[in-house]
Order: C-alpha cells, then structure tokens, then sequence
C-alpha cells in the first residue's frame, strides 16, 4: 500500500520568519491521463522545480515559505503520484517532494486568488491525451454516427459556483453530462463523448482538442450561472462572439501546430496566407451560424422544463467556445446561487429533465440539417419520404458525402 506521509521534525527547523509565506494545503486530483497536485499558499512564492530518477520524483523548492508540521493537510495517493514529503531547506523555505511512478515533465504555474482558494501553485504531471477516437457505428451501408461532445464545466481544483446549500458546480455539471451522454447513446445516429468523465480538472484548450480529435458534429458545454442576487434565475444558452472569433482566427494562424491542422477536412499547411484565412473565416462563420440554430434549439426545450433568464441565445467570449470547425454551445442550466434552483439541481429527476432538453434540442438541429453520410441523414431523408442525400459543404464549398 502506497503512503503519504510529511517529514516531522523539530518545530524550531521549520522556517518561521514574518516575512515567509506559508504552505497551508497541499490537494491531489487525477485524470485518466494526468495528475494535478495543488499547493495552497497564503501569498505568492519564488520557486524551482525539477526532476530527479532512481526513484523518480519530482521536487519543488519554495523559496522563504514556513509551514505549521501538526496542520498541513496532505491528500490521499492518486493518479501517479505515490507519496508527499515536505521538509525545511537550510536558509529558509520548504522542499516537497513527490513521488511519482514513472518519468514526467512537469508544468507548473502560479494563479492568483478566486472566489473559492487564494494564491496557488498548481503542478501538472503527465499531458491530457485524448480518449480514442469513438468507432462510430454504421447500418451496413457506411453511414457514420453524428458524434456529441458533452463537457462538464469545471471539476477537480475548480469547483465552480457554489449554492448557498454548499453543492458544487462540478458537481451539477458531470451529474448532468453523464445523463446527456446516455439519452445521445440511446439515440439511433447518435453518439456521445465526454471531455471528463470524473472529477478532475481539464484546461479549457484541451477540451476543444478533445472533441476536434474526436471528429466531433457539435460540442455542448454544461454549466450551472451564479449571480450575487440570489433572486436571480433561470436558464441561458450561449455560442461564440464575433469579436472572439476573429481574434482566435489569429492565434490559430499563428501557431505553427495549428497551421499544419484539419479545419472542416481541409488541410492549411499548404495553403497561402490570405488563402488559409479565407478558409479559416468561411469555417468560423459556418460554424457559428450552425451554433446559433442548435442553441435556439435546446432554449425552446429548456423553456419546457423551467425558466429562462434569456430568450434569445446570447454571444460571449468564452474559450471553451472557440473550435473553428466545431459548432459549440454552453448551456447555464439555472443559477446555483438562488437557492429554489440550486434545491433543483440537486435533484436527479431534474438533472435528468435538462439533460432530456439539451437532447430533444440538439435532436430537431442534427435532423433538421443531417450531416452527409451519416446514419441521421438516411433517418431524416427516409421520415420524409426523400431519396437520401449524399452531399455537403466544407467551409461553405459542396463536397460529395460518403
């Protein structure tokens, strides 16, 4: 059995200068593919980290930080980390060790206070890889299935938005994925992926890869608002701002990796400047025509299952939004922070209500505009009597389906 164990020495060799900070907490999540160790601080530290093998473990230096030995709360073993040491370092501060089962490249970062932790250093171990792609069914004639990513805000370090009743948004959130995630499965055409299916924390960025990777038709991101009145309600469905898109536009041309990259199936690292842009813009604004109508979508369902704090879908500058070749949407089930909704999100059978509108929603789109070659395309065509169509467009130009 592995242990986590702190290094108890003298109380006079740990760091007591005024001037220190202090290392209060130190708490562990882990992914399927990554471990996040986070070090609670009561104010910013200078620190050095590194490898070291034979074992492997990885050790951070925190440069003038003090520690109280009877209360620094250490978690459980997790993920690939097997043990925490943490001992003074002669001329002030603190060394924490980590043991860890195999070799890694650490990334680290300091992030200033929220509204739920103060200053932490935040210590990534292992990269977020995707899942395998998802072997999309088909009916014998080669149709695929319209595949869903569903990505639960938060999780892990990041609670969210927190009720008055104490229920986490990451809680609500994943409670309500996982539920999407099965009506889509039992969906014929339909099938679902999940940027997390547990409770840890996946960046922003690395999600929208996760569903790009996954070849994904659409991404729905579930959120839960919050508000400091607590009299506020209801439910909201956003997609991307125009302002926002033309600025990702310019980070994706920019990076080298994402030059080389597949939008809408049309490779950019051949293309001219001005020609990658154009394809890149007619990706972006089909796109974000084809997030505004599916949102549309699942508000006429949501207004069937409680209230709507705005009737019209909204635009906004998230990340999670950005995929330039993924229509995408994030739906504020209720506000957590007014207490008869947060008593709601609580509840199974309302969790279950949402999930059953986000679903009925993105059903009417995907039937509605059938992607080419796909299983819903040969449903929708077959329900209305239609000879199948087996054509399409790519950044707006048609193409023959498959």
């Amino acid at each position: 059995m592995h242990r986590i164990y702190i290094c108890l020495l003298l109380a006079a060799a740990w760091p007591t200068a005024a001037s220190a900070a202090e290392l209060q907490e130190i708490r562990l999540w882990a992914s399927p593919d990554s471990t996040r160790i986070v070090l609670d601080l009561s104010e910013p530290v200078s620190y050095a980290m590194f490898a070291l093998g034979d074992p492997e473990r990885i050790v951070i230096d925190l440069e003038q930080t003090m520690t109280d030995p009877q209360r620094l709360r250490l978690p459980e073993a997790a993920g690939i980390v097997t043990g925490v040491r943490v001992a003074p370092r002669d001329g002030g501060g603190l060394r924490v060790v980590l043991d860890v089962t195999t070799k890694v490249v650490p990334r680290s970062f300091l992030t200033p206070p929220n509204e739920t932790y103060g200053h932490r250093l935040v210590v990534d171990l292992g990269l977020e890889q995707a899942p395998k792609p998802v072997k999309a069914a088909n009916d014998g004639n080669g149709q695929r299935d319209v595949v869903i990513a569903i990505d639960a805000g938060h999780g892990g370090e990041d609670p969210g938005a927190i009720g008055k009743a104490g229920t986490r948004e990451k809680d609500v959130t994943l409670a309500v994925a996982r539920r999407l995630a099965e009506r889509i499965n039992a969906e014929p055409g339909m099938r679902a992926v999940l940027t997390r299916t547990g409770d840890y924390f996946v960046p922003f960025r690395e999600r929208i890869r996760r569903a790009r990777d996954q070849k994904a038709d659409m991404f729905v991101s579930v959120h839960a608002d919050a508000f400091v009145n607590r009299s506020v309600r209801g439910s909201s469905v956003y997609v991307l701002s125009t302002r926002r898109a033309s600025s990702e536009a310019a980070r994706w041309l920019a990076d080298r990796e994402n030059a080389a990259d597949l939008i809408g199936g049309v490779s950019l690292d051949d293309k001219s400047d001005v020609l990658a842009s154009v394809l890149l813009d007619l990706s972006q604004n089909a796109s974000i025509s084809a997030s505004r109508e599916a949102a549309a979508q699942v508000l006429v369902e949501l207004d069937r299952v409680g209230q709507l704090k705005k009737s019209e879908v909204q635009h906004a500058s998230l990340i999670v939004l950005t995929s330039p070749d993924v229509p995408s949407m994030l739906v504020e089930t209720a506000f957590i922070s007014n207490p008869e909704e947060e008593r709601r999100l609580r509840d199974p059978g309302h969790q279950a209500q949402l999930a059953g509108a986000i679903h009925a929603g993105v059903r009417r789109y995907f039937h509605d505009n059938p992607p080419p070659g796909t299983r819903i395309a040969m449903l929708a065509a077959r329900a209305r009597g239609q000879p199948l169509v087996t054509t399409g467009t790519i950044l707006g130009i048609p193409v023959s389906g498959t």
